[in-house]
């Protein structure tokens, strides 16, 4: 994934495409300052696995989501549009999401897997998926459709 990114930010930077070329040096910047930061810990390891990275473009992408939300109600049309084409430039290195069929499969096979029986499996089941579809899946709407399962 971090080829991908380097790839990308090179590209931007031919192509002079100042968005993407601003994007893309934020993401480059979040994932230097938190291979850092696992350098400066005792046990961290030397850079980050691609769930992690996930993990990050994800947070990156909720925060612009919520300034975008605040610039649209404060009436600042062209702030929120800009962090809408920044969360598109970060959209394009995280997996595909699942599809609301191949989520729902999912969940069942994890409930099928822990063993749930009631709503007390609930963190078992969210444990399985979160371990697996990190990035790809709506965990808010897994949790009411595990809730549904069990309850």
């Amino acid at each position: 994934m971090r080829n991908r990114i380097k790839a990308a930010l090179e590209d931007a930077l031919e192509s002079d495409d100042r968005t993407r070329v601003a994007t893309l040096r934020l993401i480059c910047a979040a994932i230097k300052d938190r291979d850092m930061a696992a350098r400066g810990a005792d046990d961290g390891p030397d850079c980050m696995t691609d769930p992690e990275l996930v993990q990050i473009l994800s947070q990156m992408i909720s925060q612009r989501e919520e300034s975008a939300q605040r610039y649209e109600e404060s009436g600042r049309i062209e702030d929120a549009r800009r962090e809408h084409e920044e969360i598109e430039v970060i959209r394009e290195f995280l997996p595909r999401p699942l599809s609301e069929e191949e989520a729902r499969k999912a969940i069942s096979e994890a409930i099928a897997e822990t063993k749930a029986k009631s709503i007390r499996d609930m963190g078992a089941v969210m444990g399985t998926l979160k371990s697996r579809y990190r990035g790809r899946m709506d965990f808010c709407k897994a949790g009411a459709e595990i809730r549904s399962a069990l309850g």
